[in-house]
């Protein structure tokens, strides 16, 4: 008996990420989702499937684990892809993508709501559709170098009145005018009124999005 509590203590402790805890209701997850998304994260990747091998350590039924996976599939917090393995036999896998794109969104909604900014939602309405979680990693980017709110929504403005509504032509505006010292709206007006009508902000051929997939 005391060997097998020993080798009990023995085992590997679980790290619980404090995002989680601080956000697994507005995820919408249960306690049993929880214990789930715990015991994944502490997986080295690739995750594979295994359900046997996920109700033995966790010491839960088989069906239980079953019917939490497939609860949080259905909730888009995971999906299992089926990929060849290095036998070239097609495995399932667990992929967390969705997990990790949710709680991105959760901790900028909550950084929105404290510092009562109201910049992504102008760039929704401006650009007429919701931003991934590379946007907004983009845009705080933007914030976390110093650029003023107004300066970045003032970018955003040329920009889609230039008819040019990607990200990397809004960092070259932002680029251009830091470089000019333009760091005001009256700045910004003086800018326009020497700007030449013909005149173009040019765009290098650099993929922000795709770097950053």
């Amino acid at each position: 008996m005391n060997n097998k509590i020993i080798e009990l203590l023995k085992l590997r402790s679980f790290v619980v990420p404090s995002y989680l805890i601080r956000n697994y209701k507005s995820l919408g997850l249960s306690s049993e989702n929880v214990i789930i998304i715990i015991y994944l994260l502490n997986q080295n990747n690739p995750i594979i499937c295994d359900y046997h091998k996920f109700a033995s350590e966790l010491n839960m039924e088989l069906k239980e684990v079953m019917t939490a996976i497939n609860e949080l599939s259905e909730k888009s917090i995971l999906t299992i892809d089926i990929k060849k393995n290095a036998s070239s036999k097609l495995e399932e896998y667990i992929n967390l993508e969705l997990f990790y794109d949710k709680v991105f969104l959760q901790l900028i909604d909550v950084n929105t709501e404290k510092n009562d900014s109201n910049i992504y939602t102008s760039f929704e309405s401006e650009l007429r559709r919701s931003l991934s979680p590379i946007e907004y990693e983009l845009i705080n980017g933007w914030l976390e170098c110093g650029y003023k709110e107004e300066i970045i929504l003032s970018a955003l403005k040329e920009a889609v009145f230039n008819g040019v509504n990607n990200f990397r032509y809004i960092d070259r505006i932002l680029f251009e005018w830091n470089k000019k010292g333009i760091d005001s709206l009256d700045k910004i007006e003086k800018n326009k009124k020497n700007f030449k009508k013909d005149s173009k902000v040019e765009v290098p051929d650099y993929d922000w999005l795709s770097e950053n997939e």
